[in-house]
């Protein structure tokens, strides 16, 4: 049973940063792409950044220069390092797992941020 688990979501005032965290079970993390979303109500769910089994990193026009995705295979996690926070990054943030079969998907993190 695949599980994705995410954590570190909250208020924080626009210009201020906050690492949102997901820790996966019941895949072979090491070898999956693995990306962040986000959701605002009524809105579709957009990709803010993806990380490939080697690294690779890839991120969304909006949030390029402020946020970093990053890896730790050990530890079956993948993190979201964003900075200079700005109103209209508000959104529920999603872990997921992407693969060719299916994608999995964490229940999300809300992130508020305030101006």
């Amino acid at each position: 049973q695949v599980q994705l688990v995410e954590s570190g979501g909250g208020l924080v005032q626009a210009g201020g940063s906050l690492r949102v965290s997901c820790v996966a079970s019941g895949i072979i993390f090491s070898t999956n792409t693995m990306g962040w979303y986000r959701q605002d109500p009524g809105k579709e769910r957009k990709v803010v950044s993806v990380i490939s089994s080697a690294g690779r990193t890839t991120y969304s026009d909006f949030v390029k220069s402020r946020f970093t995705i990053s890896r730790e295979n050990d530890k079956k996690t993948v993190y979201l390092q964003m900075n200079s926070l700005k109103a209209e990054d508000t959104a529920i943030y999603f872990c997921c797992a992407l693969s060719i079969s299916r994608n999995f998907w964490g229940q999300g993190t809300q992130v508020t941020v305030s101006s």
